[in-house]
């Protein structure tokens, strides 16, 4: 019985606890993030405004609009797509977030119907 009522009481204590989402802290503003091609990592940067976001990897400039659903999500679409999956829209939602980074997911906005849906995971530092 005493088990049990541990049980019971530790569940009941981890179900309280929720990851702070301070979401508006990173609505706007210039971040960092790591990502990893071919096995190598490399670092980006991306500067967010209201509506829009523009991307600096690999001596590339790439800009996005971006519609927000609420204060952790939104959606994003390339200004000038150079391919049908450019297209393509991106869903992206803040999950938790500490000082000056947050984590984070995104998917396709509308997946493919034959396709399971891929969700990928990242942390963005905020630099300014």
């Amino acid at each position: 019985m005493r088990t049990y009522f541990s049980l019971f009481l530790l569940i009941c204590l981890t179900s309280c606890y929720e990851k702070e989402r301070n979401c508006t802290d990173f609505k706007t503003g210039t971040f960092t993030f790591n990502y990893t091609i071919d096995g190598v990592e490399k670092t980006g940067k991306f500067v967010r405004t209201e509506h829009y976001n523009i991307d600096y990897y690999e001596n590339k400039v790439d800009s996005a609009s971006i519609r927000w659903i609420n204060d952790c999500e939104f959606i994003q679409t390339k200004i000038n797509p150079k391919s049908k999956s450019e297209e393509k829209a991106i869903h992206m939602k803040i999950l938790s977030t500490t000082k000056d980074s947050y984590t984070f997911e995104y998917s396709l906005a509308v997946p493919p119907t034959n396709k399971k849906k891929r969700v990928e995971k990242g942390t963005a530092t905020k630099i300014d």
